[in-house]
């Protein structure tokens, strides 16, 4: 097979997984945490490798809704407390340092949001609110994913990436924000 065929293949079959996951997702699992956004004083946020890209690529979108957003390990992150929200994305739902994280983190008073393709996990087991992204994740285990013929945790990864956007236009709807809005607290120092 040539290297187009392939490629137009591959790519066929990415979006066919991509919109299996999202046709399986809980739109009310999304609301939910939306209104967790909202409500919040300020948020804190954490995620590693992959998925935790494409969490810091969140936690900067919800900052140019206007939220104080803290990335945890910063070291200019301050405390947490009653009023604020947690968001850990843990695909797997038993990372053990995310996991001792939300322990701690629940232990302030904040509220616990689990992002997660392994729900019936410990991690998720111990939030307030959890978004189920029904999407192949490394090391997960919940059959209700949608397989995979990528690479380790590559759909749920950038799955959460496209979801994470879309989440952040339907808050933008919510909050009655607009794009100018928004880019006005884009950094502007570059």
């Amino acid at each position: 097979m040539n290297t187009e065929t392939r490629y137009q293949e591959l790519y066929r079959i990415v979006l066919e997984e991509h919109r299996k996951v999202f046709e399986a997702q809980d739109v009310g699992q999304i609301e939910a945490l939306m209104d967790e956004i909202i409500a919040a004083n300020r948020i804190f946020v954490m995620g590693v490798g992959r998925e935790g890209i494409a969490a810091r690529a969140f936690s900067m979108r919800l900052m140019h809704l206007g939220k104080e957003v803290h990335w945890i390990w910063d070291d200019t992150t301050p405390g947490m407390g009653e009023g604020d929200l947690f968001i850990a994305v843990n695909g797997s739902g038993q990372i053990g340092h995310i996991h001792y994280v939300v322990e701690r983190a629940k232990l302030t008073g904040a509220r616990i949001a689990v992002i997660t393709g392994a729900p019936r996990q410990k991690t998720p087991q111990l939030a307030d609110c959890v978004l189920f992204v029904p999407a192949y994740v490394f090391n997960g285990t919940d059959e209700r994913c949608v397989p995979s013929i990528q690479p380790m945790g590559a759909l749920f990864e950038q799955h959460c990436f496209l979801l994470y956007d879309i989440i952040i236009v339907m808050l933008e709807e919510k909050m009655q924000l607009d794009h100018a809005k928004m880019e006005a607290r884009h950094r502007n120092i570059e």
